[in-house]
């Protein structure tokens, strides 16, 4: 059965976005980690992925996520309302706009995703939804060697109830990235 994997990059200090909301200091690295193993596996055992309006438009340009994004698969963009220009759609890659929340997204991914995993792209606030909801089956943490010192950290407001996590396992990446899986004990 197809697992919900949700995915943060924080910093050391345990920010998953700076003050303004952008992620761009955690992603020193990217080029290089575009060639690890780790998002490789991702891509190839993802069947759809899940993200908030605000990730969505982290793109400068939408229509450049058709051939070129990592995950060429449907996304599920959870949000108020859709956008006025629909992105460019292939084959491979689609958008569909949903607007009665992250529970619907996830429902309506796994849909898509057939036997493949269903990964939600995470920002702070997506992360506290997904696990407040209990919809991950699994954690993906990349730690990056920075601090930011403020801004928005993605486990803070998560309620009173424990939420359990088993190690799955720990990856050394390139340019000092740690890369951590747990299992979500429901």
């Amino acid at each position: 059965m197809a697992k919900v994997i949700l995915g943060v990059t924080k910093s050391l200090d345990g920010f998953a976005e700076d003050s303004n909301g952008s992620v761009r200091a955690l992603y020193p690295d990217l080029d290089l980690l575009r060639n690890t193993e780790v998002l490789r596996e991702s891509i190839d055992t993802t069947g759809s992925v899940v993200m908030a309006r605000k990730e969505f438009a982290m793109a400068e340009d939408p229509d450049s996520l058709a051939g070129n994004y990592e995950y060429q698969v449907p996304i599920f963009v959870f949000t108020d309302k859709a956008p006025k220009k629909h992105p460019k759609e292939t084959d491979k890659i689609t958008f569909t706009f949903v607007t009665d929340g992250i529970k619907s997204a996830v429902r309506r991914a796994k849909a898509a995703a057939g036997n493949k995993n269903v990964t939600i792209i995470g920002s702070a606030s997506t992360t506290q939804q997904c696990l407040k909801a209990g919809l991950a089956d699994e954690l993906h943490i990349d730690i990056i060697p920075t601090f930011l010192y403020c801004g928005f950290r993605p486990f803070e407001d998560l309620g009173a109830k424990p939420i359990r996590m088993e190690k799955i396992k720990v990856v050394e990446l390139p340019a000092g990235r740690t890369h951590l899986r747990f299992h979500v004990v429901k």
